[in-house]
């Protein structure tokens, strides 16, 4: 009887190492001499995986964000898998932007995954939304290697982590 071998495509990002890139953004903030007398504020939102960014204008805003994005590369965070979204006008000149950190393959990507698997033609591959995980199975091990080398050549905006692998 043939075994079956199967493995998880999932994302996120760890909310430990957010939370650091956050806390070692706002250091530099403090003590950076063009952020010095603004009001320039970044908070971390942990439950609902929400970075809020305030600044006094638009140029700030982009340095604020810029901050906060090199401190992720260097903590290992995938920015990827950042939703940054527009500048909203706060009182005065200042500006507020929200930035959601996606947790977990939405609906739509994970079909689109699975009908890219399933479009290319892989022999006795099956690949199933559990969740928001994808799950690809099949009785070769060859087969799956191939799968996520397939999966890792295509661009679906997300950064893909491949876990779970059971023989």
């Amino acid at each position: 009887m043939a075994t079956t071998n199967s493995f998880d495509i999932s994302t996120g990002a760890d909310l430990q190492e957010v939370d650091n890139a956050v806390n070692q953004a706002q250091k530099e903030i403090a003590q950076r001499y063009d952020f010095k007398g603004t009001d320039c504020t970044i908070d971390f939102d942990r439950e609902k995986a929400v970075i809020k960014l305030h600044a006094d204008d638009d140029f700030r805003m982009d340095q604020l964000l810029d901050v906060l994005r090199t401190k992720m590369i260097k903590r290992g965070v995938p920015v990827k898998n950042l939703k940054i979204g527009e500048n909203e006008a706060a009182t005065g000149q200042s500006v507020r932007r929200t930035v959601t950190l996606t947790q977990g393959i939405p609906t739509e990507t994970a079909k689109k995954i699975q009908r890219a698997i399933k479009d290319h033609g892989f022999k006795k591959v099956q690949a199933s939304i559990q969740g928001d995980e994808v799950r690809v199975s099949s009785p070769s091990r060859d087969e799956l290697q191939a799968v996520m080398a397939f999966i890792r050549g295509e661009d679906f905006e997300l950064e893909l982590t491949f876990g779970n692998y059971r023989s």
